[in-house]
């Protein structure tokens, strides 16, 4: 059942910053931090369980998967990717039917063409404004609990320009999206202009190294956004750290004061050891 703190936190005008989650080692960790949302990337959830890029190729049986378990290891609210909805209006019904009962609080849905691509890489294209409107349409419908969330994101900044970007943004919220989210927005002017041009809810992407400035998330909020999900930088942190550590072993033949590592009894701790511990000691 999507949780109730996530609306309200947007409701009562509190500023929503979520890290991106792709893996359950990743949720567990981001999940004892404190924040208001977690953010599942599609990206990091296709790259981490297939090796593939985020280019349309993962099922929604694949992703609901994940999405579910991670939800179900988890207390903080999820904001989950599910991409173009995973086909046509059926078929959003069924995703959208599918995240709420595996425990999600919100659902992204977007308007490029199916296969979709990565936000901030090349050669995306967008359905009709009307198509997608449709989409939200249905979505809205097809929960069972208002407290369960739509996120409208388009592409369209990328091909299509600001402007574009902007009228498809107004008219999903009018299609009845609880979130409007403006992908790849250049600068921080544009930034401003979305926020303050869309009668609802704006959540700002911040992708490191990708084609929007990151900001800070209280200067998002003075912006006038709702929401800021970082949702590549715990993949990157991770495949940098990964990256010395086996170079570490490779050259030195062991781990030194170039790798930091987490801590092995706090990561057993994390994983739940102490439920296995406690049972051995009960019943073993």
């Amino acid at each position: 059942m999507a949780d109730a703190a996530l609306k309200q936190a947007i409701i009562e005008g509190e500023m929503v910053v979520a890290p991106g989650v792709y893996d359950l080692i990743s949720a567990l960790i981001a999940d004892r931090m404190g924040f208001r949302a977690l953010y599942i990337t599609g990206y990091g959830a296709v790259a981490s369980h297939l090796g593939l890029p985020d280019a349309g190729i993962a099922t929604m049986t694949e992703m609901l998967g994940r999405v579910g378990q991670i939800a179900k290891m988890t207390e903080t609210p999820i904001i989950a990717d599910a991409d173009t909805g995973y086909g046509g209006l059926l078929n959003v019904h069924h995703t959208v039917r599918a995240y709420e009962a595996a425990g999600v609080s919100a659902i992204q849905l977007e308007d490029q063409e199916f296969p979709k691509k990565c936000g901030h890489t090349p050669g995306r294209t967008v359905v009709p404004a009307e198509d997608m409107a449709k989409k939200i349409r249905v979505a809205v419908d097809s929960r069972e609990n208002d407290d369960f969330l739509i996120v409208a994101r388009t592409d369209s900044r990328t091909s299509l320009g600001l402007d574009e970007a902007i009228r498809r943004g107004r008219a999903y919220a009018e299609a009845g999206a609880d979130i409007v989210f403006v992908e790849a927005p250049e600068s921080e002017t544009e930034l401003a202009e979305i926020a303050e041009s869309i009668d609802a809810p704006v959540l700002a992407n911040m992708v490191n190294g990708g084609s929007t400035p990151v900001l800070r998330a209280d200067r998002l909020h003075e912006l006038g956004f709702a929401l800021a999900i970082f949702p590549g930088a715990g993949f990157l942190a991770a495949g940098a750290a990964l990256e010395t550590v086996y170079d570490d072993i490779k050259v030195n033949g062991t781990t030194t004061e170039r790798s930091k590592l987490y801590d092995f009894g706090a990561f057993n701790r994390l994983v739940g050891f102490e439920e296995v511990w406690a049972f051995d000691k009960r019943y073993a």
